[in-house]
């Protein structure tokens, strides 16, 4: 999210995060449903985070989606025509929109509470103007390519499902009064550099992370969603049983090996011998 809707989320965390869950799936839903991108229907779980690496607030969502979605009719599998799934900018567009939208329609029905930092947005002529700046700002959606694999997929939910804001490992001393610990510089290459707060303001960092009683972090969409799951989890496994190419009838052209950029399955054109392999200067894949 943009850092000024940071005091937003501070005075109303709640409503702020339950609007960045649904403006984030509806974007997802929305565009991966249009013919021109994908056309078709998605499941997606939700993460949500507040914190980057220095415990300052930075509210974003982690989304895992299969690759691919229904057919509107349910008779087929589809799979994405690009490797990023859905493009980028559209989704940012869209999401922008859709969250902002959502954002006014709190503050025009009087549920946004603005106090402190935020208590010119009370100001409906402030809050207008402040939505304007808002509209002109890129939003920064980030797409990775597919995992390669459903250990992978189970390994990177593993990371991100029961995070919390700083993790012991990253704790270097106390001596009292201060609190070093490490983080990664992202805006000069993920650089690992250390850092000093005094105890006050490091736990005022951290407490700034600590969600609403019973807030529900993990979230699910589309055909991954609670009231759908039962039913079409079924038929997304048949579908993409029959949608898998027959095996090949020697065992010499298949393998299990995984690319490690786009994750597509590795086929072994040749095998080489010692006796080969010691005669090779450089391997062209030209």
């Amino acid at each position: 999210m943009p850092h000024e809707l940071n005091v937003l989320a501070l005075d109303n965390p709640r409503m702020f995060y339950d609007l960045l869950f649904t403006a984030s799936a509806q974007t997802l839903l929305k565009v991966a449903r249009d013919p021109e991108h994908l056309g078709a229907e998605i499941g997606v779980i939700s993460i949500l985070h507040t914190w980057g690496q220095n415990l300052l607030l930075h509210p974003h969502i982690h989304c895992a989606i299969p690759a691919g979605g229904l057919s509107p009719d349910h008779s087929r599998w589809i799979r994405p025509r690009y490797p990023f799934f859905l493009p980028v900018k559209v989704l940012s567009r869209v999401f922008r929109g859709k969250f902002l939208a959502g954002l006014k329609r709190l503050h025009r029905r009087q549920q946004l509470r603005c106090t402190g930092p935020a208590a010119a947005l009370a100001d409906p002529t402030q809050f207008r103007r402040f939505l304007r700046q808002l509209h002109r700002e890129d939003w920064v959606v980030y797409a990775k390519p597919a995992f390669g694999g459903p250990k992978k997929v189970l390994r990177y939910l593993g990371r991100y499902t029961h995070r919390i804001a700083i993790s012991n490992h990253r704790l270097l001393t106390f001596d009292g009064e201060r609190v070093t610990f490490r983080w990664k510089d992202y805006a000069h290459g993920g650089k690992q550099r250390s850092m000093t707060l005094l105890g006050t303001e490091f736990l005022r960092r951290f407490f700034l992370h600590v969600l609403p009683k019973g807030f529900v972090r993990i979230r699910y969409f589309g055909f991954l969603a609670n009231r759908f799951r039962a039913r079409y989890l079924p038929l997304c496994q048949q579908l993409l049983a029959s949608d898998r190419p027959p095996p090949s009838a020697s065992s010499e052209t298949t393998s299990n090996w995984h690319c490690p950029n786009c994750g597509a399955a590795m086929m072994v054109i040749h095998r080489l011998t010692a006796v080969e392999l010691a005669r090779c200067t450089y391997f062209d894949t030209s």
